[in-house]
């Protein structure tokens, strides 16, 4: 698995802390990581943006952007109103392909969904994964509503036949509601693919040295980690 892409079902899923939180994994695992943001929206050139925030939290990984926009909006929109070229596609793999000849592991992190636009032309993060075939992994909220979107991206995933990882959740409570205990069983139904991890919520405040030092036991084997999908089932599901 020398590329793997990074994408969730929406918006504010916790996709970069989970993207942290694997890279976090496999340098502990011993793994060289690189992460590559396909395009990061809503961050002026001097702010820190998702890879940065990806590196200061799982410590030795090489960063890189393919493109960067001022405005949090879609990349497609937020180029256009720029003036700036648009991301495609090939770029990000292309990048992605770059990286991975000094890099064991390349955790490319995509924007919003699976299908949000990077270009007019309608190119997508399916379509870079295409190009790269890269396996994905969905991150998931944890509540109500995130069952139909999580079935939604893995049946888009499947139509293309590109082959889906797995789900994480992106931020689980402390004190997680029902629906979010029912979740555990189902979303790995809904998406025919394993659960592979559940990040607590706030893990992204904790600082670097306590995110590394508890990455691996929020994520399974399959991804650098310990966690045990049967005992967090059989603790969370009423």
């Amino acid at each position: 698995m020398p590329v793997l892409v990074i994408t969730g079902t929406g918006t504010e899923v916790g996709k970069t802390v989970t993207t942290a939180a694997v890279a976090a994994a496999a340098v502990t695992a011993g793994r060289s990581v690189a992460v590559l943001k396909a395009a990061q929206t809503g961050v002026r050139p001097d702010e820190r943006g998702d890879a940065q925030e990806v590196a200061r939290l799982a410590g030795a990984v090489t960063t890189a952007e393919v493109a960067r926009y001022p405005e949090p909006l879609a990349p497609a929109t937020a180029a256009r109103r720029a003036g700036l070229a648009p991301v495609r596609p090939h770029e990000i793999a292309e990048a992605a392909a770059k990286l991975a000849t000094e890099h064991e592991l390349v955790l490319v992190e995509g924007a919003g969904g699976l299908l949000v636009r990077f270009d007019d032309a309608g190119g997508t993060l399916a379509d870079a994964a295409e190009l790269m075939a890269a396996p994905v992994l969905v991150v998931a909220s944890a509540g109500l509503g995130t069952l139909n979107t999580t079935e939604l991206t893995a049946r888009e995933l499947r139509r293309r036949r590109l082959d889906l990882l797995g789900v994480v959740i992106g931020s689980w409570p402390e004190a997680p509601d029902l629906a979010s205990r029912c979740n555990v069983a189902d979303l790995p139904d809904v998406a025919a693919a394993p659960l592979l991890g559940a990040v607590p919520a706030g893990a992204g405040a904790l600082a670097p040295a306590d995110f590394r030092a508890g990455a691996p036991g929020w994520l399974a084997p399959r991804l650098f980690g310990t966690w045990d999908a049967d005992g967090f089932r059989g603790r969370e599901t009423p």
